[in-house]
């Protein structure tokens, strides 16, 4: 089976990522295209690396944990070490969410709260005015 290869213009089409995107995770050692000369020449590897960088970005994980998974996925062609790292770190990310949204909900509750005493009193000093 012939492996596709994918241009840098290609990959940041198909991913709508800037070339300044790939080339800093290519710096990184995220990705590691083929060099034809200037050429960067990506496979299908890469493709699927880049994807999950990205859907890694989407859930909030940073680069170094990014990378340390794909090491992982690197290390075990069984993916089992890297599924439970995969896991485990989205369980600690899902309870770094959810305190997040507790301390929103807060945040939210009390300025509801402020908003309520400003109405009052605005609607006390429009009625005063009006006397």
């Amino acid at each position: 089976m012939i492996e596709r290869s994918y241009s840098i213009t290609e990959l940041t089409e198909m991913f709508d990522v800037t070339s300044r995107t790939l080339r800093y995770y290519e710096e990184l050692g995220l990705l590691n295209p083929e060099r034809r000369g200037t050429q960067r020449l990506y496979h299908d590897r890469d493709r699927v690396r880049l994807q999950l960088i990205l859907r890694g970005r989407r859930l909030g994980f940073g680069l170094q944990e990014i990378s340390d998974m794909l090491s992982l996925y690197d290390a075990d062609p069984t993916e089992v070490t890297q599924l439970q790292a995969v896991l485990q770190r989205g369980d600690a990310k899902l309870r770094e969410i959810e305190a997040q949204i507790r301390d929103l909900e807060a945040v939210r509750a009390e300025l509801l709260e402020v908003r309520s005493r400003l109405e009052k009193t605005l609607a006390q000093k429009q009625r005063g005015e009006r006397e």
